[in-house]
């Protein structure tokens, strides 16, 4: 039995007649293992404007969104530690009245970027600025799993073309 047994990386490897059988002690074998990479690649400009208020983060969304009036988008902004935007993510862009967020999509980019605070925010094409209950349930779910990795959501703004709504300034976040 020992003459069939090699060692194979972190693993022994056991050949039984044409069957190959792997074991692994706390380790995957490296062949056959899907490499993911995720890259952050950071512009020549060091910051894209510092947030302190709801006001801030409506008048960033309004300069990197050409119509805000035809359909939802969802867009983080991703924080330093002094509130300077190190990086944005246009999230989805959704339908007239509804788009989605992926709360793991968004943390595994805030991760990437070693943000420390996030804001996110989203637009109401109808002009309304007050939340669904499915904004209201999606902010505590992003909030709930920030907290996981200690990064601050500091607000989510809801925008349209003249005005906006922060769950922050409302007491709500």
């Amino acid at each position: 039995m020992h003459r069939h047994l090699k060692k194979y990386g972190h693993a022994r490897k056991y050949r039984k007649g044409k069957e190959t059988i792997v074991f692994a002690l706390g380790q995957i074998p490296q062949e056959g293992v899907p490499e993911i990479k995720i890259s952050y690649k950071k512009t020549s400009k060091d910051f894209l404007g510092q947030i302190s208020k709801s006001s801030d983060v409506a008048g960033f969304i309004r300069g990197i969104f050409d119509n805000l009036e035809l359909q939802e988008s969802f867009i983080v902004l991703y924080l330093n530690q002094a509130h300077k935007i190190i990086g944005y993510y246009k999230h989805t862009i959704g339908a007239i009245n509804a788009t989605i967020a992926d709360v793991r999509l968004i943390m595994a980019t805030a991760l990437t970027s070693a943000s420390v605070a996030m804001v996110i925010s989203h637009n109401h094409p109808s002009g309304n600025t007050n939340p669904s209950e499915p904004d209201i349930q999606l902010t505590k779910k992003i909030n709930e799993a920030s907290k996981l990795f200690e990064i601050k959501l500091l607000d989510h703004v809801i925008v349209t073309k003249t005005s906006h709504f922060s769950f922050a300034d409302e007491g709500m976040l």
